[in-house]
């Protein structure tokens, strides 16, 4: 399977460098892509912002590793996000989250989810 890698918005942070330039601040989101899923490089401090654009319900699920003593996993599991409403999960630590790519994997049962990604400063 091949995932579809997001590119994340690095979030501006306390301050940021002003005047603020258009579109500086915008959070990119993208379909989800049921068939081949999602990833995103993680930096430890990353969120994930899922829209529900449907009329009906719609999960996601975000998909952990076993911690540095391999004892933990604990999936965000088909998470319900209302129709047109928002959820943010994280911010994500590797420890428990980080695949042995480098990246954070999540996915949602249908294009009507919208995915962005934030690291934080």
């Amino acid at each position: 399977m091949a995932r579809y890698t997001h590119t994340k918005l690095i979030a501006l942070g306390s301050y940021p460098a002003l005047a603020l330039v258009a579109n500086s601040a915008d959070l990119p989101m993208t379909a989800a892509n049921a068939t081949d899923k999602q990833e995103v490089v993680m930096t430890g401090k990353d969120l994930i912002v899922a829209h529900n654009t449907g009329a009906g319900a719609r999960t996601v699920t975000i998909t952990s590793v076993a911690d540095g003593r391999n004892k933990r996993t604990g999936d965000i599991t088909s998470y319900s996000i209302g129709a047109g409403e928002y959820a943010v999960f994280g911010p994500f630590e590797k420890a428990g989250w980080m695949q042995s790519n480098g990246k954070l994997y999540f996915e949602a049962e249908h294009a009507e989810v919208k995915f962005g990604v934030v690291a934080l400063p």
